[in-house]
């Protein structure tokens, strides 16, 4: 999985990707590099994955991964003072969702953008780049679709036509200021535009960066941005204060924990940012056990035993015959795979089992 993380300058972005991937990657405005990008990879903390460790005690533990890019921001690129570098356009559309970083902290000694603090109306400013963006994308081809169309014939003509169709209806809506993850898209009409990776289709996690004196209201600042935000479908807000965070993460474990109890903080950022992308994008966590490896995996809700085990490998797809299923924590309490199938725990489902967040799984297969 991808994200990118964006924002206006001086929100805390590169603070916060240094806290999701263990990075050090200069902060400041990317100390005036503005067209900079940062890639890190992130280990998602999964205390199933941990604790299924403890019963297998494998040679090896595997959590899932999330790969962070840090787009730097440059200005005049669309309307308005800030925007997104025309060439680093290109990283937002490869991610997967975005994690877009606003300011709710006060800092007179930095250069911001606006001297007053508002994360709703920064969330708007970037939003409406984005917005931009994708109607240019629309615009260029629908110019060039109708000489298209009109040499068209057939299928390929009425393929051509619809496009055209769905292109108008987004221009019209991205011309009002409504993103495409707001029009309620088919899937048909989904796939018809997976080409064209638009920024405003992909979900969207919206950070808050406080202050600290605002820690014990970050439920509030949340639901605040959250009720002015004009995009509601694909969207979600959670907050962050990234600079405290940034002195947790120097402590050792046991120091930080106090001082997180103490401070009233929530879980880590990487943790609920990652777990806030996931559900954004549909995303359920399923293990492999054994002596060898504990292992989460990656799938879409909704994937079922066969394409669940050509995540795996493409021989296990290719050549499954049946898969052993049972719940991490069913399997916890049963003590182990042995146990569980001598008790008749492990059960066995077919290739259309549809396998659900927390399940783990070994397939039984030929090739």
């Amino acid at each position: 999985m991808e994200s990118a993380i964006v924002g206006l300058p001086y929100v805390g972005k590169t603070t916060l990707f240094n806290l999701l991937t263990g990075g050090h990657a200069a902060t400041g405005g990317f100390a005036g590099a503005e067209s900079a990008v940062n890639v890190g990879i992130a280990r998602v903390p999964d205390d199933r994955v941990d604790r299924l460790a403890v019963l297998f005690k494998p040679k090896k533990t595997t959590h899932a991964e999330v790969r962070y890019v840090d787009v730097g921001l440059a200005k005049g690129s669309g309307k308005g003072e800030q925007g997104v570098a025309a060439q680093r356009l290109g990283e937002l559309r490869n991610a997967e969702a975005l994690v877009h970083v606003v300011r709710a902290f006060r800092d007179p000694s930095v250069p911001h953008v606006e001297s007053t603090v508002d994360p709703a109306r920064d969330a708007a400013a970037l939003e409406l780049e984005l917005l931009i963006a994708d109607l240019g994308v629309i615009e260029r081809r629908l110019q060039r679709l109708e000489p298209e169309t009109r040499a068209a014939r057939g299928a390929e003509r009425e393929l051509k036509e619809r496009e055209a169709a769905l292109l108008e209806r987004l221009r019209v809506a991205l011309g009002a200021g409504t993103p495409v993850r707001d029009l309620g898209l088919s899937a048909d009409e989904r796939k018809l535009l997976r080409g064209y990776r638009l920024l405003s289709e992909k979900p969207e996690l919206v950070v808050v960066n406080l202050d600290e004196s605002d820690i014990a209201n970050a439920e509030r600042i949340a639901a605040e941005v959250r009720g002015t935000l004009v995009t509601h479908q694909g969207t979600a807000v959670t907050t962050v204060c990234a600079k405290i965070e940034a002195e947790v993460a120097e402590l050792s474990a046991s120091d930080a924990a106090a001082f997180r109890r103490e401070l009233g903080l929530a879980k880590p950022p990487l943790e609920r940012i990652a777990r806030e992308t996931y559900a954004l994008l549909g995303l359920v966590s399923f293990f492999t056990v054994g002596p060898d490896e504990v292992r989460a995996w990656t799938i879409a809700a909704g994937t079922n035993a066969q394409n669940a085990a050509g995540v795996i490998h493409t021989d296990l797809a290719r050549g499954f015959i049946r898969a052993e299923v049972i719940r991490w924590d069913e399997l916890l309490a049963l003590g182990g795979l042995v146990e569980a199938k001598a008790k008749g725990k492990l059960r066995v489902e077919g290739k259309d089992y549809v396998l659900t967040d927390g399940e783990t799984m070994n397939v039984l297969f030929s090739v």
